[in-house]
């Protein structure tokens, strides 16, 4: 079966480059609801002054989102992917739109009962995130690399899409009174949708493509059980609907295999063997996590690395500039622009990484930014911080996508998507971690507490 799927690479399958789109809006989606909430910190910060908002959601997030990809990884085999997904984006939907609710019911004032409400909306996205971030992954991990980087990309447009947007409602309504307020509001009503739309792609449209179901197929060969809800979506329930010219040896290799269990429950083969079962048999996440330790470690760095800066130190450590209000909106909009960057840059044969020990030393030597970025708040002036900030998110968003199309190679439809949620763990906690640190940029701050 292997060599049959081998003799027909995906370039051939209609609807790849569809299937990169949807790829890339679905990762927006995973994200946008979040980016908006980072990008309208400004807006939070002028409701909840005393509240640290930036660093306190960020801490509030990450937990539940850890927590729950640990939960989902360790039950991966077993899972619904298609049911994990739509929940997901369903959850995400949900609870953009309760921001706004949110926001009317207290008419945008602070105070701890708002704060709460605003945390325990916060928690769910992290609930959401974990959902959605390891079903995609992992599912996209079984299909072929370009629509993993397509996927990751869509994280670094959602970035840099609410940046773009925040720049703009700032600029429309600054003059205005309640700019921030409304700004933000726009902003959760476009999240809102973007989440509705990206549950109607996933539901509707993602399944259906060939592409996606011809490597659903040939997961389900290798003995995959989280891909039958989505056959069964795109209409392939039973046998007689797998007979094309593209699989009808797929369909031979199933009556193969009943004809096979019917001689065998006779005992008419007991003298035989065969490597059917081999074949199904994968390796466990232990086996596949002890293979891959180096990359699990490398991502885990590139977030700590990535969150102790962004985006606590950039909205309360970078002191007072030419920019003003600006100067913070600006930093974190240069982030995500130049991460956006850097999940495309691997498509330069040239400049992907592949080498394991040469994508280990980039990532330590990312470390050196930490001083860089301490001594150009203290001493520098703002273009050395947005130089700065846009190596941060170049790097990022490079790294990250080399680990994650190169990490799959390999390995049978089942192992992979266990692999793409074994990595995702580690990138979610190492993000938790760079948020744990962020706090240690305070130290000495006047009135930080």
């Amino acid at each position: 079966m292997g060599d049959t799927y081998e003799n027909q690479p995906p370039e051939k399958l209609q609807g790849k480059y569809q299937a990169m789109v949807v790829c890339c809006i679905l990762g927006i989606g995973s994200l946008v609801a979040w980016n908006s909430m980072l990008t309208i910190a400004d807006y939070y910060y002028q409701v909840f002054p005393d509240y640290h908002p930036s660093r306190v959601l960020t801490l509030v997030y990450q937990p539940f989102a850890l927590g729950t990809i640990v939960i989902l990884t360790y039950h991966e085999s077993k899972m619904n992917t298609r049911k994990r997904n739509l929940i997901g984006y369903t959850l995400f939907t949900i609870s953009t739109f309760l921001l706004i609710v949110l926001d009317l019911a207290t008419k945008g004032r602070g105070g701890v009962g708002p704060y709460i409400g605003l945390c325990a909306v916060v928690a769910s996205f992290g609930l959401a995130d974990a959902t959605v971030q390891g079903g995609m992954i992992g599912d996209l991990s079984l299909m072929c690399p370009e629509l993993v980087q397509s996927f990751m990309v869509g994280l670094a447009v959602a970035g840099a899409l609410t940046s773009a947007l925040r720049l703009t409602t700032k600029a429309a309504f600054e003059k205005s009174n309640d700019g921030l307020r409304k700004g933000a509001m726009i902003f959760l009503a476009i999240s809102t949708f973007i989440e509705l739309l990206c549950v109607l792609l996933y539901a509707y449209v993602f399944p259906k493509l060939p592409i996606v179901k011809y490597y659903r197929r040939k997961a389900a060969s290798e003995g995959s059980k989280t891909v039958s809800a989505d056959l069964a979506a795109a209409g392939i329930q039973n046998p007689s609907d797998l007979v094309t010219s593209e699989n009808l040896s797929f369909l031979t290799f199933l009556l193969f295999k009943k004809y096979y269990s019917l001689l065998n429950s006779l005992k008419l083969l007991d003298s035989m063997q065969t490597d059917d079962d081999s074949k199904n048999q994968r390796l466990s996440n232990k086996e596949l996590l002890l293979q891959n330790i180096d990359y699990a470690v490398n991502l885990f760095l590139i977030y700590v690395c990535t969150l102790s800066i962004f985006p606590g130190f950039l909205y309360e450590n970078t002191g007072k500039h030419g920019l003003g209000d600006w100067y913070a909106l600006v930093l974190v909009a240069m982030y995500n622009c130049w991460d956006l960057v850097g999940r495309y840059t691997p498509l330069l044969k040239w400049l992907k990484f592949e080498n394991r020990k040469l994508i280990t030393i980039a990532v330590l030597s990312r470390y050196l930014l930490i001083p860089a970025f301490y001594f150009t708040a203290k001493y520098g002036d703002q273009g050395y911080m947005i130089m700065l900030i846009s190596v941060l998110g170049l790097t990022n968003g490079h790294l990250t996508v080399c680990i994650m199309t190169i990490a799959p190679k390999g390995y049978k439809g089942p192992e992979q998507n266990a692999l793409g949620n074994l990595l995702v763990i580690f990138l979610l906690g190492g993000i938790f971690a760079g948020v744990a640190l962020d706090w240690l940029w305070l130290i000495g701050k006047k009135d930080a507490f």
